[in-house]
């Protein structure tokens, strides 16, 4: 295993290099830079321009700049932000502030998908062609079906404006605060910001880990050593949990690396329709404005979250089914 781990890592180095090398092009070839407007559409004046690019390097040939980025990059400075409203401010700053947020909704939607698509699964295969199966198979399709961006605002009509139960505006910093203290999110005020979000993003993840986990639980029913484990006699709840549902897991663990980098570095649609001060929040702030240096360096957080969560899926791999070797 540990072989295994160093070979992944090692692999893993060039494929992040190519994917900082493409997005810092990419970003640069774009039509507009970061100091064409200013506040309401104003043209800034091309002098003013040339200075600001000059000052932040921008004038030099793309080559030359990624290799000056390279060495930034080894040092952890992901440059400095470009954008009108965090001008000259460490993009790093801004992640390592955003970032932990986005991380909370994520993590959290991410155990409630799980906790809720699983037993949603088993129950749909263990209930096959009965009005269970249907019943969970037409949530499944209705959860993906209804994206998040028509979800989100159907929950804030009725949770927040019609019933008044639930708050969906962070008026008191309530977010950032838990940076500081991390017990803010035993209390209600968080845990009643934090419901609609997570539920929001958590449903999509729900449908999808229920309907692959129904499928694969009943390939692995079929199976000849199943009928073996209920001829010897074990207990049906043996035979499903022991022995059944760890395999069946496998295909669910599949997801769970994309999964993870996906909700763990932000929602962009969750952030922006409940207000959460999020990196997904950031992200559509840096391509709107062409934050070059913020753009690249979310892109590079997220390659590295993907990146960790497949390393971390193959390790599953293992403990699910023991016949699998790496080494």
């Amino acid at each position: 295993m540990g072989k295994f781990l160093i070979r992944r890592l090692l692999a893993a180095i060039p494929v992040l290099l190519l994917i900082i090398f493409f997005t810092f092009v990419v970003i640069r070839a774009t039509p507009g830079g970061p100091f064409d407007m200013v506040g309401e559409g104003r043209r800034v004046p091309q002098a003013v321009i040339d200075g600001l690019n000059r000052q932040y390097g921008l004038d030099q040939p793309v080559l030359v700049q990624f290799g000056q980025y390279l060495v930034s990059l080894s040092r952890l400075d992901f440059g400095p932000s470009l954008g009108r409203s965090t001008i000259g401010e460490p993009v790093g700053n801004i992640i390592s502030r955003s970032l932990p947020v986005s991380m909370q909704v994520g993590f959290m939607a991410v155990i409630l998908g799980f906790l809720m698509g699983v037993p949603l699964g088993v129950l749909a295969a263990l209930r096959h062609n009965t009005a269970v199966d249907y019943g969970a198979t037409f949530f499944a399709v209705l959860g993906q079906s209804v994206p998040s961006l028509v979800l989100g605002p159907i929950l804030i009509i009725v949770f927040a404006v019609k019933l008044n139960w639930l708050p969906v505006a962070d008026m008191n910093g309530v977010w950032r605060s838990t940076l500081s203290n991390p017990g803010v999110i035993f209390s209600w005020n968080y845990i009643s910001l934090a419901i609609l979000p997570v539920f929001t993003l958590a449903i999509g993840m729900t449908a999808g880990i229920a309907r692959l986990t129904r499928a694969s639980l009943l390939q692995v029913l079929r199976e000849d050593y199943i009928r073996t484990a209920r001829a010897k006699g074990l207990k049906e709840r043996v035979v499903i949990y022991g022995h059944a549902l760890k395999n069946a897991l496998i295909p669910v663990a599949t997801i769970l690396g994309p999964l993870l980098a996906g909700v763990l570095t932000g929602s962009f649609i969750i952030e922006q329709i409940f207000n959460i001060p999020g990196v997904g929040d950031k992200f559509v702030e840096s391509v709107s404005s062409r934050d070059y240096n913020l753009l690249t360096g979310v892109t590079i957080v997220y390659s590295t979250f993907l990146v960790a969560g497949n390393i971390l899926v193959d390790v599953m791999y293992t403990w699910l089914d023991p016949r699998i070797r790496f080494d």
